[in-house]
């Protein structure tokens, strides 16, 4: 099954360079959208390679099966990323993974299709699941969460400085006429938002908080970066492509942590020196950018973030 919709791969050789290859390494393509990063590591994997891709989107699995007929080095699993560990387990591989490359966000052909209900430049019907047969859609969600979870999901994931306000106006329609399409709910947050940004729709901010609400993909991170490195084999690297601030927070946070060494949930105040922590990970370089040639080829690339750690024990 071919998607009419293109997606253009970011930061491609950049990523898949960071990953240093070995031609019988094992790999996870843990965001595998349409296979660009995917299709150039099998290019340099030998006969004995083998990489392993995750998506929820079942149009993104079509296209993963497909590769995996053309190629026996590839298998595609429909599970999130943050399951990694637990399939890996399952297959003999926890442990022994050479790199993991995670491609946050969502796919261009996920914005494109109204269908999936991602965009407010096209009306389709309010969805916005990476997989719409788990979960509430946003339409759902919209119509059944309180005025305060709706202003701090848009506050706390969309940045939104309006949050009260946009949320406000949201319950206010939605008892006249519950949300069924993008067009309609862009519409009412646009009113709602006072102070429209140039060159930036006002819906913008409430819809991507949206999404990270209704696909968890905050808490996905979250828990897919220590799977990530519960997964590689010493030695192994890690490479993570963010789009907005909140993913590359908790992205550098993560790594930081453990570049230190320090513990996960220590009790605040508890007097342990930094001597006794040992360092898990090491970061490789600086974080990384899209250029300008690619920024004009593809403008989506424009917010991408890519960070780079190895794996010491």
């Amino acid at each position: 099954m071919t998607s009419p919709y293109n997606h253009i791969t970011v930061l491609l050789n950049e990523a898949v360079a960071a990953l240093n290859v070995q031609p019988s390494g094992c790999y996870v393509d843990g965001t595998f959208g349409r296979g660009g990063h995917s299709r150039l590591i099998l290019q340099k994997l030998a006969e004995q390679g083998r990489l392993l891709g995750f998506d929820k989107d079942p149009q993104a699995i079509a296209s993963g099966v497909e590769l995996a007929q053309q190629d026996a080095r590839f298998a595609i699993v429909q599970r999130s990323f943050a399951q990694m560990d637990d399939e890996l387990a399952e297959r003999g591989l926890k442990g022994q993974v050479d790199g993991v490359l995670l491609d946050l966000g969502v796919s261009s052909p996920q914005l494109d299709d109204a269908e999936r209900g991602f965009s407010f430049n096209q009306d389709g019907p309010l969805d916005m699941r990476m997989d719409p047969s788990q979960g509430m859609s946003a339409a759902q969600w919209i119509a059944a969460a309180s005025v305060e979870d709706i202003a701090r999901v848009f506050r706390e994931y969309g940045e939104e400085r309006f949050a009260k306000r946009m949320a406000s106006a949201v319950v206010k329609r939605r008892e006249e006429k519950p949300f069924t399409h993008t067009a309609d709910l862009a519409e009412v947050l646009s009113v709602a938002n006072p102070a429209w940004e140039k060159g930036k729709h006002p819906a913008t901010r409430t819809f991507q908080a949206l999404r990270i609400q209704v696909n968890n993909e905050l808490g996905d991170l979250e828990q897919g970066l220590q799977a990530a490195v519960d997964s590689l084999a010493i030695g192994g690297r890690l490479v993570v492509i963010s789009f907005h601030s909140l993913e590359d927070r908790i992205v550098k946070n993560f790594m930081r942590r453990l570049v230190k060494g320090e513990p996960d949930n220590l009790p605040r105040h508890l007097p342990v020196m930094p001597e006794k922590f040992e360092p898990q990970l090491k970061l490789l370089g600086k974080p990384s950018y899209a250029s300008e040639a690619e920024i004009r080829a593809n403008p989506r690339s424009r917010s991408a973030v890519m960070r780079v750690a190895e794996k010491l024990r």
